[in-house]
């Protein structure tokens, strides 16, 4: 793509827009303060080594395809596949979850009751008004990913600042003793949100497919990974804390925590209706900033075999990746119509159902990363890296397994009923994750039938031979 290019402050923009998900805080906040514990304990075992894994990947690896051509070099078509649709299908979920906020908040800012005719049709101009905002060039689309940036920043650092307002006016609603802030292992409902904080690290991988459009991709991708990784840890706990000072941790609503911590501390004032549209539009750059990661992943995987066909359609003016675009949309669309089905389980948590089901694809995607980012350490290791992880061997292998494992349990915990009462909370989500993955499977076998072979995954010969061709004819960006 040539034109304009990002500049480092829009690069840290961008990571901040992409990863940092105003959403998210109040599920996070909902853990109580030993949040504050596991956001550090998270920090250092997950998003340092997860952050460094794809600083030397993004840096090395010169392609659209992000974490699908890393898994799909080290792993072959078949784990590429399964990559390239967990996150591709996460995307669509997550849409449809954010789209339910819409009535409720502006609802809730005007006074209305929409009923459910009008409730879809708001939820549908959401999805539909992301696809359109998705068609448009990364570098032509800037002012979203940084406007979005500065707007979600100013919202967390708000919420976080009346939060310290409240409390020195009317006391902390929550314990604030020092007991408090001890991690509770016995605790599940706890450790079922700890998927969230998880989540809230993830994306980095996404600013790797905007490389093409930066000015120095090898010096900002890692910068830009530890500068804003550290800066969205801050706003996030500063945030949940003003969250916390407002609501007790056992009332925060995971729908609509942040929304109504505000209205808590401020009423029905116009600072409560301002924040709540402003946050609103942070959705959409949200989705707009994601969706240029998740659609040229698929479309990448579609020219593989990896994905079916339509995913592989571009404009030809601009080359987006339209058909994964609005494939988005119609998917969104059609899990939104889960609303008719008349089941109080489903009505009444349907952002949490779905959100939820789609943060367990995500996490899911990233745990092939990790063996294969040993993997092509072993067999491409003659490649230049400008960016190198600072460990090897057993070191590596240990601080490689410990991210891994906690995707495991964040999966596990978020989907898994550990009491009786979280059973007709999690069952449907059990059921449409489990009729998703079953999905994938179907997709990844009759997508493959147009390959005339399956690729296993690079060999040491065949690396060296593809560096070798780069060289030749000038491909290799290091």
């Amino acid at each position: 793509m040539a034109g304009k290019k990002f500049s480092f402050m829009s690069v840290i923009l961008s990571v901040i827009c992409v990863v940092f998900v105003a959403e998210a805080a109040a599920p996070a906040a909902a853990i109580g303060n030993q949040q504050f514990f596991w956001w550090i304990f998270l920090i250092i075992t997950f998003l340092l080594p997860y952050g460094m894994v794809v600083a030397e990947l993004g840096t090395t690896y010169d392609s659209d395809g992000g974490i699908y051509d890393w898994v799909r070099d080290a792993l072959g078509d078949k784990w590429g596949a399964r990559v390239a649709y967990y996150y591709w299908i996460n995307f669509p979920l997550w849409i449809a979850s954010l789209a339910t906020l819409f009535p409720d908040i502006i609802g809730m800012v005007f006074g209305v009751e929409f009923n459910l005719v009008a409730t879809v049709g708001i939820e549908l101009a959401f999805t539909w008004i992301v696809v359109l905002m998705a068609t448009s060039k990364v570098s032509d689309s800037a002012w979203v990913l940084n406007g979005g940036a500065i707007l979600k920043v100013a919202i967390a650092v708000t919420v976080g600042a009346l939060g310290i307002w409240y409390a020195m006016n009317n006391g902390f609603a929550s314990d604030m003793s020092p007991a408090t802030f001890l991690p509770d292992f016995t605790s599940t409902s706890a450790l079922g949100y700890l998927s969230i904080i998880i989540f809230n690290f993830m994306g980095f991988e996404v600013i790797c497919t905007f490389a093409k459009d930066m000015e120095n991709p090898e010096r900002d991708i890692p910068k830009a990974i530890i500068v804003g990784g550290l800066a969205i840890a801050a706003i996030y706990l500063f945030c949940s804390f003003g969250i916390g000072a407002a609501i007790p941790a056992d009332q925060i609503d995971p729908d609509f925590g942040m929304i109504v911590a505000v209205q808590t501390m401020v009423g029905d004032s116009p600072l409560f209706a301002i924040i709540s549209i402003v946050f609103l539009i942070t959705l959409f750059a949200n989705m707009a900033s994601w969706s240029f990661g998740v659609n040229f992943v698929a479309d990448y995987a579609a020219k593989h075999g990896n994905m079916p066909k339509p995913f592989g359609i571009e404009s030809p003016k601009t080359e987006m990746p339209n058909g994964a675009n609005v494939i988005n949309g119609i998917v969104a669309s059609l899990v939104l119509m889960i609303q008719l089905i008349p089941v109080d389980a489903i009505a009444n948590g349907l952002f949490w159902m779905l959100f939820a089901t789609s943060v367990v694809f995500l996490l899911l995607t990233y745990i092939p990363m990790f063996p294969a980012f040993i993997k092509l350490r072993k067999v491409d290791a003659k490649r230049p890296r400008v960016f190198t992880y600072p460990f090897r061997g057993t070191a590596m292998k240990v601080t490689l397994a410990i991210p891994v494992i906690e995707l495991v349990l964040a999966i596990v915990a978020t989907l898994v009923p550990f009491s009786a009462e979280e059973v007709p909370e999690k069952l449907p989500m059990i059921a449409i994750f489990i009729v998703l993955l079953l999905v994938g499977e179907v997709i990844r076998v009759l997508s493959a039938k147009g390959r005339t072979e399956e690729f296993k995954g690079l060999t040491a010969e065949e690396a060296e031979m593809r560096l070798a061709d780069e060289r030749t004819h000038g491909l290799d960006h290091l």
